[in-house]
């Protein structure tokens, strides 16, 4: 599983671009992308391989709540899930059990951010989709969390053992090589960011992975 979150590093017709780039080299993958955007990405795909996700949704319900992104919304433009508690996006716990139960609930899928193995510990018992483990001092560094948090992503990996919930791991991630090493320490696929979003060539990316995957 290859979650590409585009953060908002594009907007509008360029990222419309790269989204189609995305789609021709690697079908198969998981695009978040800002709120404003979903329902004209959605439209855009030209099949059913790829999924397009949020980068983050609340728990508010419909009606009053000015500001807050529903699930509801979210399902309303055809979305397939939702980031959560991503490094630049925290919330408190209390947020999270909220929006992991309603979203459950809806059928909304969640990737789930975390940063320590105590977080996962307490996100686990709520039963999202897929946990994401991510170092927040790498992102965007090109230092692979796979290769400088390997003791910890194994660790994560068997806090999940006995769950259907997916691991992922994320941040530094800019090869194949590194979403190789990462399946080799358990994970069951990657997020990435800087090496689709804010590169001048991701399709090097794209058919890197798409080779391994």
């Amino acid at each position: 599983m290859i979650v590409i979150n585009l953060k908002n590093y594009k907007v509008g017709v360029q990222l419309a671009e790269l989204v189609r780039k995305i789609e021709l080299y690697y079908p198969r993958a998981i695009v978040a992308i800002p709120f404003i955007e979903l329902k004209d990405v959605v439209k855009m795909k030209s099949n059913n391989s790829m999924q397009v996700y949020a980068q983050h949704v609340d728990f508010q319900e419909s009606g009053r709540g000015t500001g807050f992104v529903t699930p509801e919304a979210i399902i309303s433009t055809g979305a397939n899930g939702s980031l959560l508690n991503h490094s630049e996006h925290k919330i408190p716990m209390k947020n999270i059990r909220k929006t992991i139960k309603r979203c459950n609930e809806l059928g909304l899928k969640l990737i789930v951010c975390a940063s320590s193995l105590r977080e996962i510990d307490l996100l686990k018992k709520l039963n999202p989709f897929a946990i994401a483990f991510e170092d927040k001092k790498l992102i965007a560094t090109g230092k692979s969390v796979t290769e400088y948090r390997q003791d910890e992503i194994k660790k994560f990996v068997q806090h999940l053992d006995g769950t259907e919930i997916i691991p992922l791991c994320g941040a530094g991630i800019t090869s194949g090589k590194d979403v190789a090493a990462a399946l080799v320490l358990g994970c069951k696929g990657v997020l990435v960011a800087s090496a689709v979003a804010n590169s001048e060539e991701p399709e090097k990316f794209l058919k890197e992975i798409g080779q391994l995957l």
